[in-house]
């Protein structure tokens, strides 16, 4: 393993006074005061003499303070998943999170309740499927970035030298600043991993596919929508497309990223909240600052966008074709596919004439080539930025045909497929890969939206279902329950763990919590009502032996009831849908 390696294998102990973490058949030990909260890593000596270890943990993830003090995260479990270059990469299977305060009495009970919440936010995080680490390998970069590194680089300790962009444990992680700790210092990436073995033509080879989700406006589908001050986009994706042969490497790159605009589509509990640019912001700046960041990392843009060029999304489509014209930038094209329209009636094949339009482009940017011996052959000069609304369902079926094109000219190149040959000419492999494709999508959907992707009977068959159509139905209704009465919490839940929200010393007490919200009459009174209207008014339905007057009378009054106790939900819907509380957003009544 590498001299900058982090360790892999650990004892932990814990006193009343101290936490240690002792690398197995290491000499030095991490040692944290859970009094002062002081951290330091010494060479071990007489340190442990008499103390019995607790259990054997897999990786410290930082640490994080909440109302009761600091807390240590510790990994406990992994999964293995593949190797990529020789080195293991893994997925997170168990964690715990340890208080360095040997008890609560400091707090008074409803403080107690709030740091309660708080570790169920630091949990909601640590139980999203997946997190994944290597302890040798730089899973948050590409094989171009690795390759254009400086050698100095390669002395850094893995959490230094990574991006940043892509290491969803960064903030906990900084209260181990210091070179003494880069070895216990274990970062950890977001997104979704494969690595499967596959062969074609008796040639075997390694196909990996790597989503990495960034940390910089990350959010829950509904409340974290567009751009940012600083040019950062929601739900933004790089997805690198690997293939190992005989030592060879070849990687193709797309990204994903929400309509780089400042626009919202609050959850008010209708079935699909209409998008709305916001006023009064500087979308231009915002936008320049996006893409000057996108040129400097990944060479030219051509921008995809699905979204529908009628209805509720056309707005959009038509303010960021705009935008992108006055950046009058040669290195940045706009490409519009109005995907709904052009596929409907089931007629996904048309999907080739937007692969088509990209065809030169994508032989112009190339991919990255490394032979065995070190030599480059090519480099990947540009990326297609694909989205839809919300940079899942239909931006994951047209990223998936980019790649296996890629994939089929890689794999030409590599002679593993004739001259002319397709990847479905080996059946197993195909529905190897339309399997991996697909779950990428529910994969990404899930960290997003809290539902698997739509349209992924396509990505997994190459044709739209009737069975796939009702199981998106099943989606879309699950993630409509989600979006409006469960994404606050998992949004104040990312705002924790990435430290866009950080806990201050006396809250509850000398200061307010912003967990404590007070909820008007209508907030138990419309639902309350409305479940009892609706069970009086099934009462009165299928009870009676027989109907009259009365019976039809007491019908009207029970349906009456549940239609205006309805409205009046919907009317005052702020009151019932789950907002963040950490960091709330502008709750715009205009929405309606």
């Amino acid at each position: 393993m590498a001299e900058w390696s982090v360790h892999d294998d650990m004892y932990f102990y814990a006193t009343n006074d101290y936490y240690v973490v002792e690398p197995n058949g290491k000499k030095e030990l991490l040692i944290i005061d859970r009094i002062s909260g002081e951290a330091k890593v010494q060479a071990k000596t007489t340190q442990l003499q008499n103390i019995i270890p607790e259990r054997r943990i897999c990786g410290v993830l930082g640490s994080i303070k909440l109302i009761a003090g600091h807390y240590l995260i510790v990994a406990t479990h992994r999964l293995f998943v593949g190797m990529i270059n020789g080195q293991a990469i893994w997925s997170l299977a168990g964690y715990d999170i340890l208080p360095y305060a040997t008890s609560l009495t400091h707090l008074s009970l409803s403080q107690q309740d709030q740091n309660e919440a708080y570790l169920n936010m630091l949990r909601k995080v640590l139980d999203t499927p997946f997190l994944y680490f290597s302890y040798s390998y730089d899973l948050t970069h590409t094989l171009q970035r690795l390759q254009s590194m400086p050698p100095d680089f390669l002395n850094n300790s893995l959490f230094a030298r990574a991006d940043q962009r892509f290491v969803w444990n960064g903030f906990c992680l900084r209260n181990f600043h210091g070179l003494e700790f880069s070895r216990f210092c274990l970062p950890l990436m977001l997104g979704f991993v494969s690595i499967n073995q596959a062969s074609i033509n008796n040639s075997s080879f390694a196909i990996i596919v790597i989503s990495r989700r960034s940390v910089q406006r990350a959010g829950t589908r509904l409340f974290c929508r567009g751009i940012d001050e600083n040019g950062h986009c929601a739900n933004y994706i790089e997805t690198e497309q690997i293939v190992e042969y005989d030592g060879e490497k070849v990687s193709f790159v797309q990204t994903r990223g929400s309509i780089p605009l400042f626009w919202r589509q609050t959850p008010n509990l209708k079935y699909k909240p209409a998008p709305q640019i916001i006023p009064g912001k500087d979308h231009f700046s915002a936008c320049i600052k996006h893409f000057d960041a996108q040129l400097c990392q990944y060479g030219r843009q051509v921008l995809i966008n699905l979204i529908d060029h009628r209805g509720a999304e056309d707005v959009l489509e038509k303010a960021y074709s705009n935008i992108i014209t006055q950046l009058n930038n040669s290195s940045v094209r706009y490409e519009a596919f109005d995907f709904h329209s052009e596929c409907r009636k089931m007629r996904w094949d048309r999907l080739n004439i937007l692969i088509d339009r990209l065809a030169h482009e994508q032989d112009e940017f190339s991919m990255f080539h490394l032979r065995s011996d070190g030599t480059l052959i090519s480099s990947q000069d540009g990326v297609f930025r694909t989205n839809c609304i919300d940079c899942l369902d239909r931006t994951n079926v047209v990223q998936s045909m980019l790649a296996r094109r890629s994939l089929t000219q890689a794999l030409t190149k590599l002679g593993i497929l004739n001259y002319g040959q397709k990847i479905d000419a080996s059946s197993a492999f195909e529905m190897l890969y339309k399997a991996v494709w697909a779950d990428n999508a529910d994969l990404i959907s899930m960290q997003y939206s809290g539902t698997g992707a739509l349209k992924t009977d396509f990505t997994r068959t190459g044709k739209r279902t009737k069975l796939g159509l009702m199981k998106d139905g099943v989606n879309s209704l699950t993630r409509y329950y989600l979006n409006n009465f469960n994404d606050g919490f998992r949004q104040d839940a990312i705002d924790l763990f990435l430290g866009n929200y950080i806990v201050q010393s006396g809250e509850g007490s000398v200061i307010p919590s912003p967990l404590v919200i007070s909820k008007g009459w209508k907030y138990g009174t419309f639902p309350s009502v409305l479940l009892f209207a609706v069970a009086m008014f099934f009462a009165s339905s299928i009870f009676p032996h027989e109907y009259n007057t009365e019976n039809l009378l007491f019908l009207l009054f029970w349906g009456a009831m549940v239609g205006v106790t309805s409205i009046g939900i919907f009317k005052y819907w702020t009151e019932f849908v789950d907002w963040p509380k950490l960091l709330p957003p502008v709750k715009v009544e205009t929405q309606r």
